[in-house]
């Protein structure tokens, strides 16, 4: 076996042996990751370009994904939350190469659970107030929820929130359109990035 044969090996290696639905879930994990490393959060819409930032975006794309297999049949939930557990493997890894000291991981890596529950919540909040409201009103509390949770409270352009919000909403009708049978397979087609803020 040749090295790139072993570090193939590595990679592809089964993290949770015995799981039915982590090849699925290892699909939408790396489509999730592509789609929120694009640099046109950073360049164009206003997302700090930094961990924090990249994190919210990882979030923020997950969560797209978990919302969608909400409605989906089963084993829809089990495949939603194996992606999750991949994202937290991913994570913890991330933090430990990142030289944190070992007993500080897991309070770190707790820390950023609880921060994906709240910015979940808060998504899914201003998206159901969103369908109640009916207008402007719902439009303003999903802006609000990226201005809280993507940008953490920092002074950007209502250019650059309107940009990302538009972006969401296409995304939910995206993925809204596709098989149920094609996200169970692990691949989901994400929408095109988002335009430019102050563009169109």
């Amino acid at each position: 076996m040749t090295l790139l044969d072993r570090l193939k090996a590595r990679y592809f290696a089964p993290i949770f042996p015995g799981n039915p639905h982590e090849a699925a879930a290892r699909g939408l994990y790396e489509a999730v990751v592509a789609q929120a490393r694009q640099p046109v959060f950073y360049r164009d819409c206003a997302v700090a370009d930094s961990v924090d930032g990249r994190f919210d975006l990882l979030v923020l794309h997950a969560w797209l994904v978990m919302r969608r297999l909400r409605e989906a049949p089963a084993p829809a939930a089990a495949v939603s939350q194996t992606l999750f557990d991949l994202l937290f493997f991913d994570m913890d890894q991330s933090v430990r190469v990142s030289g944190v000291g070992d007993l500080k991981v897991g309070p770190k890596v707790t820390a950023m659970g609880r921060a994906f529950y709240g910015r979940v919540e808060a998504y899914d909040r201003a998206l159901a107030g969103e369908a109640a409201g009916g207008g402007s009103a719902g439009e303003d509390a999903l802006a609000e929820a990226l201005r809280r949770n993507l940008y953490r409270g920092a002074p950007v352009p209502a250019a650059a929130v309107e940009a990302v919000a538009a972006y969401l909403r296409r995304q939910i009708e995206a993925l809204a359109g596709q098989p149920d049978a094609a996200l169970l397979a692990g691949r989901p087609a994400f929408a095109a990035a988002p335009e430019p803020a102050g563009n169109g």
